[in-house]
Formats: C-alpha cells, structure tokens, sequence
C-alpha cells in the first residue's frame, strides 16, 4: 500500500475515532503492537463472528495500524465493503474469514479523513447490529486508483 496518511493527519484520525460514542480504545487483539483498537462498550461480546476482527473474544470492529502503516482495519456488511472498494476507498482484508473484513486506506486530507471517520462508524454500527444501523451515503469516489 503506498497511499498513506500524513503523521499529523493519522494523529487526528486515532483522534477523533477514539472519542466516538460507545467506544473504548486499547491494544488489538490481532495485530501489531502499535495497532489500536477501537471496542465497543454497549455491546462487549459479539453478535455473531463476521462482526468483529478478533472472532470469539471482546468486540474488535476496528483497528487502526499505527503511523507507519496508516490504514483501517475493520468489518462492514460484504455489498457495503464491496461498494466501496468499488469506489476506491477499501480493498478486501488479505486475511478475511467472513468476507466482512476491509482495509480502509489512511486519510490524506481533511475531506478524507471526515470520510474514513464515517467508514468507521459505519464499522461501530454493523457490529452493533441492525437496530443501530442506518443508511450512509457513497462517499465520494477516491483517488487511490
């Protein structure tokens, strides 16, 4: 992957994902060390393993891979990750079990990152279950490819 963010920027995302509601940031369960983790508290088990990136433990939906890297790792419904990978924003996961698992490519400004940072709740909201879902709007296409 060569379309990483700026530092600052990757700063800002980990920001702002660590402050959504319902959430509680931590060292991932599945990846490297400097990884973060966003769980989700109001739902601390699964609802089933397609939700979430660390299947049979605590609610993983998302994780960010550190600075070095950039990109987001996280579970949407397949069609959602389908579309956008279509539209050049994700690519499947090179370890995907359920085909609900996406890599997110890290924001490289700020209209993107206001993007990613709805990917991701979009990610909090498949993980929670129907009941919190509600319909997103296609970002626009990116400019990755």
């Amino acid at each position: 992957m060569d379309q990483q963010a700026p530092p600052a920027l990757w700063g800002e995302l980990v920001a702002r994902a660590r402050t959504l509601e319902g959430v509680e940031e931590g060292h991932s369960q599945v990846s490297p060390a400097d990884s973060r983790a966003l769980f989700v508290t109001d739902l601390p088990t699964e609802r089933s393993p397609e939700t979430n990136l660390a299947p049979g433990r605590r609610l993983e939906p998302v994780h960010l891979h550190g600075v070095a890297d950039t990109s987001v790792h996280l579970v949407l419904p397949a069609e959602r990750g389908a579309r956008l990978t279509a539209l050049g924003w994700a690519e499947p996961h090179g370890h995907a079990e359920h085909g609900t698992e996406w890599m997110v490519y890290g924001p490289r400004g700020d209209a993107e990152l206001d993007v990613v940072v709805q990917i991701i709740e979009e990610a909090l909201d498949f993980a929670r279950g129907p009941a919190a879902a509600h319909p997103w709007d296609d970002p626009h296409p990116g400019t990755y490819r």
